[in-house]
């Protein structure tokens, strides 16, 4: 019988006190000490990528065997199993070439030297009296006035026709 105004007592004893709960590690137990100085880095594990059946290849070289048949190619296909070419796209745990961020070539540094005598200033300057000059050369030649057909038979006009002295035969003994 439980007691009055108490609850029930459980059955089991605790154990002592030098008892852990849960699940004590040996390799990771060495506290904040551990935990600040030393990181846990984990090694990447290769990536093994099957990749897909190339059936164009395999049916081609069906084909130049001899295969016609629905069957023929499906036993082909069976004893010769051609893979598509991997191809070499960056994966994560493999070399990555130097100067590559993120797939993108590193910018070149701007030459100090080069800001310091304003040589891009004189550069674009430059490209700004090429551009006038081809402006003008163009309006120039739109306003010369384009030549139509009245003033083009007038400086060529075209041949005299000479006057052909031939009769039909019938008017030749008139």
């Amino acid at each position: 019988q439980p007691e009055v105004g108490k609850p029930m007592r459980n059955c089991y004893s605790l154990p002592g006190p030098d008892f852990t709960y849960g699940m004590y590690l040996h390799k990771r137990d060495g506290g904040v000490a551990e935990a600040i100085g030393h990181w846990d880095a984990v090694k990447a594990k290769p990536h093994v990528r099957i990749m897909p059946r190339d059936f164009v290849t395999m049916g081609r070289m069906a084909v130049g065997e001899g295969c016609t048949t629905a069957r023929e190619f499906a036993l082909y296909y069976k004893f010769k199993d051609i893979r598509c070419k991997d191809e070499g796209i960056l994966r994560y745990g493999c070399k990555i070439p130097p100067g590559m961020t993120f797939g993108r070539p590193g910018r070149p540094s701007t030459p100090f030297f080069d800001l310091m005598q304003h040589r891009y200033k004189e550069l674009w300057m430059e490209s700004q009296r090429a551009r006038t000059v081809v402006q003008h050369v163009v309006k120039k030649k739109m306003s010369d006035v384009r030549g139509n057909r009245t003033t083009f038979l007038r400086t060529h006009p075209l041949p005299v026709k000479e006057e052909s002295f031939w009769h039909p035969q019938r008017f030749e003994k008139v």
